[in-house]
């Protein structure tokens, strides 16, 4: 006779152990929940993306090439007109959840992330104007697109780990982004 319930054997892994927690799952809802708030956020970052590079270039290689001999300092100036627009933005709406009332806090450390994100494309932009000596439309936007999209993933990091800290309650989230066990008020595996 075994120690075990009725269709259970020693290898069966499927009944939680006391010792073990239990392992986190990815259900639909919650991974709904992701997708929309990584839309959102890829959105805010194109509409920042297209202002930083039209600017950069309109500054840069625009009428009156009114920067055209500094393309770090026109750069800096794009960069921190679309920080502003993204921080709106994902204040707002992406993350608009998740935003808690110490807005000090948050917009000091969202700045403190987007310095070391600025850090990345500027960069990749000194690296090629000074390191690799290329210069041009061409080249100047294939490196800041590339430590765009390197930054980018350190900001949505930071965002979601320092920045936009506070816990989503069912008030604040819409029905259709919350997990039917957070509505409930059941633990959840997390």
């Amino acid at each position: 006779m075994s120690a075990y319930p009725q269709g259970v054997n020693a290898v069966d892994d499927t009944l939680p152990r006391a010792s073990q927690p239990a392992p986190r799952t990815l259900d639909a809802a919650r991974l709904r929940v992701w997708l929309r708030e990584m839309a959102r956020f890829l959105s805010v970052g194109a509409v920042a993306f297209v202002l930083d590079l039209g600017l950069f270039n309109l500054l840069l290689y625009g009428p009156g090439h009114v920067l055209g001999a500094k393309p770090l300092t026109a750069k800096l100036i794009s960069l921190t007109l679309a920080t502003v627009v993204s921080w709106v933005g994902n204040r707002y709406w992406t993350f608009s959840h998740r935003r808690t009332e110490q807005r000090g806090r948050e917009l000091a450390v969202y700045g403190a992330i987007n310095v070391v994100g600025a850090l990345i494309p500027v960069a990749t932009l000194a690296f090629s104007r000074y390191v690799l000596d290329v210069a041009g439309p061409l080249e100047d936007n294939a490196a800041t697109v590339l430590g765009i999209a390197m930054a980018t993933v350190l900001r949505y990091v930071g965002y979601k780990l320092w920045v936009f800290t506070g816990a989503a309650t069912p008030a604040e989230v819409p029905a259709t982004d919350v997990p039917a066990d957070d509505v409930a008020g059941a633990p959840t595996a997390r």
